[in-house]
């Protein structure tokens, strides 16, 4: 059994990262690193996990499903299109209806504040699975596998080189919470919707010296349509062999995936000895396990 926390989250929601306190997020990982240790434990027998996904998801939806697996309970799939929110039912009815049901709610959709709004209207713990503003999900587990490759977090420079998504936010905030820096270098009009510790539009300045260099699609759901725009603009911004050796020797490669090799990275960095992306990807699994348990705890 995991041994008992100082920080209690039972009952919260996660809906960005600004809801976690610097000692909540450490025990996040903390928990992950324990649930990753001893995998099978039946922590959250027969408890209900409600998955309503308004985007695609491979990692989010899986590591979920297979995380409450394994803690003893089931994952339920909510698509938009097979409830009656379809149909003209209110989101209020339908959170109200799904709490009588679940134990605990992830939400994937576009907009943050119809996250917030299922969260308002929902008397169980709701997820933030993602949306446009934040994917703190994500920003965990990449956490999670910095401080497995250096030991700490405390004082890592993390450069992130490309479109400034959900992850970047994310990923800046809990570095905010948890003492790693983020350096970001975005083309003009592609920064970070939120105040980074540190923004430039130079990557080979982001990148030298860093421990870490994170980047991420440069076409988000959604954006399909600015695809011809996206590439011109972002080219100077690939993650290469190149700006790579910019970094640390010791520096690793991070990438939420779905990766695009020949857009935002080349496949000799995505496949190359220096990444970290399958273990990052993996630890999606002991993230999702550790927020549950800590969110259901008795």
């Amino acid at each position: 059994m995991t041994a008992p926390l100082a920080v209690s989250l039972a009952g919260r929601d996660l809906l960005c990262i600004a809801d976690l306190a610097p000692a909540e997020a450490e025990a996040i990982l903390d928990r992950a690193v324990e649930l990753r240790a001893d995998p099978k434990q039946p922590l959250l027998q027969g408890a209900t996990l409600g998955l309503y996904f308004a985007k695609h998801s491979t990692r989010t939806r899986v590591s979920f499903s297979a995380g409450i697996a394994q803690l003893g309970g089931v994952a339920i799939p909510l698509t938009p299109e097979e409830l009656q929110l379809s149909r003209g039912e209110s989101l209020h009815d339908t959170a109200h209806a799904l709490s009588g049901y679940l134990d605990v709610l992830a939400v994937r959709t576009h907009a943050h504040e119809e996250l917030e709004a299922w969260a308002e209207h929902a008397s169980i713990p709701v997820i933030n699975a993602l949306t446009a503003l934040e994917h703190p999900c994500q920003a965990l587990a990449d956490a999670l596998t910095i401080r497995d490759r250096l030991g700490s977090l405390d004082g890592a420079r993390v450069a992130w080189v490309g479109d400034g998504s959900n992850v970047l936010t994310s990923l800046a905030a809990l570095g905010d919470l948890l003492g790693y820096e983020v350096v970001a270098a975005c083309p003009p009009g592609y920064e970070s919707n939120s105040l980074l510790q540190a923004t430039v539009t130079d990557p080979r300045e982001a990148v030298a010296g860093a421990d870490v260099v994170v980047t991420d699609t440069w076409i988000s759901m959604g954006q399909e349509h600015e695809r011809t725009q996206r590439l011109h603009d972002l080219a100077p911004y690939r993650l290469d062999d190149a700006l790579l050796a910019l970094a640390s020797p010791d520096a690793f490669v991070m990438h939420c995936l779905p990766a695009h090799p020949g857009e935002e990275i080349t496949a000799e960095v995505l496949y190359g000895s220096r990444s970290a992306i399958w273990d990052e990807a993996e630890n999606r699994l002991h993230v999702q396990k550790a927020l549950l348990t800590l969110l259901l705890a008795a």
